[in-house]
C-alpha cells in the first residue's frame, strides 16, 4: 500500500511479525490439542508460546531453505530443545499453517472494517433523515423526470450499503475457515476431531472439505462483497459529482479553510473527494479478478495463488477502510443548496403530466390514448404552470375532470410526489 491511502491499521495486521505471530498462535493452539489428547506428552506448547518471532532471523533462514514456513519453523525450534522442537509442526503442511494465519489475519481485518462500515451506514442514514422532507428534481436518463424527496435519494444509497454490511456479516459468521488435514487434505497424521479442536481454540469454522488449502472460492466470495461494496461508493460519489456540476449546484463537498481548489484559478472548489474515492472503487474492483483466478488451482492445490495474493489482499483491506472513513467524512460535511433544488422544481410544470394523466384515468370517460394525447398537447404549449393548467382545463367540459385538474393546482409538489415517503424511510 502507498503511503497516500495507507491506514496503519490494517497495514499492521500485514506485516511479517504479525503474520509470523500468527503463525506461531496456530502452531501453539495445534500444540496444545495434541497435549491434551495424549498424542505427544511432552509439554511443548507452553514452551512454545514463549519463543521470539525474530522477522530478520527467518529472511536469513529464508535465503537457504528458500521455503517461508520452513524458515519460520526452524527459527522457533533452534530456540527450543531437541525433544521439543520435534513436535512442532507436527502431522500438518505448510498450507495448515499459512491458511488457517490468513483466516485470522482476514479476521483481524474485518473486525476492524465492519463496525466502520456501521458508521458510515449511520452518517448516511442520519443525513437521508435530515432531508426526508427536502424535495429535489429526480432525474432518468439525466434527464428532469419527477420531483422527490432528496433524504429518500440518500436512503437508496443507505440501503444498498446496508445489504453489504449484511453480506459481511454473514461472511463473518459463516465464511472464516481453518484447517489442519494435512497433505492434500487426507488427515495422514492427524484426525479431523484433532483439528475441531484446535480450530475451535481459534475461534475459526472448520473447513469441511480442504484439499491441502482452504479453497480460494472463500476469498472471492469476501472480494466480490468489497466489489459490490465498491460499486456502492462509486454510485454515490457519482450523484454526488453530479449535483456538484457547475450547472447543478445542488449538492457540495465541504471546503475547509485554507484548501485551494486549484493552483491556478482560485474561484474553484472541486468535487476532489467524491474524485478520488471513484478511483479508488476502481482498484477494489480490480482485484475480482485476481481473486477468481486464484480458486483455479491445479489439482489439490499449487501456490500461483500465493504471490497475488500478498500483493493484493492487504491493499484490498487497507483501500475499503479508507474509502469507508473518507466517504463517511465526505457525506457528514455535504453542503445541500435548498434554495437551488426548490427554485428547480419551481421552475419547471412538466413533470405534472404523469400525475395529471393517471389521475384522469380514474375519472375520465376517454380513452388512456385520448387523454394521454391531451396531456401531452399541454405539456408542450404551456409555458408556465398556470398556462399548462389553463390549457388543460380548456380541454375538458365534465366537472369531475376539472374537478382533478382543481385538485392538484392547489397542491404542493411535496404533497403530490413526496406522499409515501414515510413510508420507505419507515421500512428501511
Amino acid at each position: 500500500m502507498i503511503e497516500r491511502y495507507e491506514k496503519e491499521e490494517i497495514s499492521n495486521i500485514w506485516t511479517d511479525e504479525f503474520k509470523f505471530t500468527k503463525f506461531l498462535e496456530v502452531e501453539v493452539a495445534l500444540l496444545e490439542t495434541l497435549e491434551e489428547n495424549g498424542v505427544i506428552s511432552e509439554k511443548v506448547s507452553s514452551k512454545a508460546k514463549k519463543a521470539k518471532i525474530d522477522p530478520a532471523r527467518i529472511k536469513e533462514i529464508e535465503k537457504e531453505t528458500r521455503h517461508d514456513v520452513i524458515a519460520f519453523c526452524t527459527s522457533i525450534t533452534e530456540q527450543l530443545s531437541t525433544a521439543e522442537g520435534k513436535f512442532f509442526h507436527f502431522g500438518v503442511t505448510s498450507s495448515d499453517i499459512i491458511d488457517t494465519s490468513l483466516t485470522l489475519q482476514i479476521k483481524s481485518c474485518l473486525e476492524i472494517i465492519h463496525p466502520r462500515l456501521n458508521q458510515l451506514l449511520t452518517t448516511l442514514k442520519t443525513k437521508a433523515q435530515e432531508y426526508e422532507k427536502q424535495i429535489c428534481m429526480g432525474r432518468s436518463h439525466g434527464i428532469w423526470a419527477e420531483p422527490m424527496s432528496f433524504g429518500q435519494k440518500l436512503l437508496g444509497h443507505y440501503s444498498e450499503f446496508k445489504r453489504r454490511y449484511d453480506d459481511l456479516n454473514h461472511f463473518m459468521e459463516n465464511e472464516l475457515t481453518g484447517q489442519f488435514s494435512g497433505a492434500v487434505g487426507n488427515y495422514t497424521i492427524l484426525t479431523p476431531e484433532i483439528e475441531e479442536a484446535t480450530l475451535r481454540k481459534l475461534g475459526l469454522k472448520t473447513e469441511s472439505v480442504s484439499t491441502q488449502v482452504i479453497p480460494r472460492d472463500r476469498i472471492a466470495k469476501l472480494i466480490s462483497i468489497f466489489s459490490l461494496y465498491a460499486c456502492a461508493v462509486e454510485r454515490l460519489c457519482i450523484e454526488i459529482r453530479h449535483l456538484q456540476h457547475s450547472d447543478v449546484s445542488e449538492v457540495f463537498e465541504g471546503f475547509a479553510k485554507g484548501q485551494k481548489g486549484s493552483s491556478t484559478m482560485p474561484h474553484k472548489k472541486n468535487p476532489i473527494s467524491s474524485e478520488n474515492l471513484s478511483g479508488i472503487a476502481r482498484i477494489l474492483r480490480s482485484h475480482m479478478s485476481m481473486a477468481m483466478d486464484n480458486t483455479l488451482l491445479w489439482h489439490e492445490r499449487d501456490i500461483s495463488h500465493s504471490s497475488a495474493e500478498r500483493i493484493y489482499l492487504p491493499d484490498a483491506f487497507g483501500l475499503v477502510l479508507y474509502s469507508i472513513d473518507r466517504l463517511s467524512n465526505t457525506v457528514e460535511n455535504l453542503v445541500i443548496d435548498n434554495k437551488v433544488m426548490e427554485e428547480k422544481v419551481e421552475s419547471t410544470f412538466k413533470h405534472l403530466s404523469s400525475i395529471v394523466l393517471h389521475k384522469l384515468i380514474e375519472v375520465s370517460e376517454n380513452t388512456r390514448e385520448d387523454l394521454y394525447k391531451i396531456v401531452q398537447n399541454a405539456s408542450f404549449e404551456a409555458t408556465d404552470r398556470k398556462s399548462f393548467y389553463n390549457i388543460l382545463e380548456s380541454s375538458f367540459t365534465q366537472q369531475y375532470e376539472l374537478e382533478v385538474i382543481s385538485t392538484l393546482r392547489s397542491k404542493s409538489d411535496l404533497e403530490i410526489f413526496g406522499n409515501h415517503t414515510s413510508a420507505v424511510f419507515k421500512r428501511s
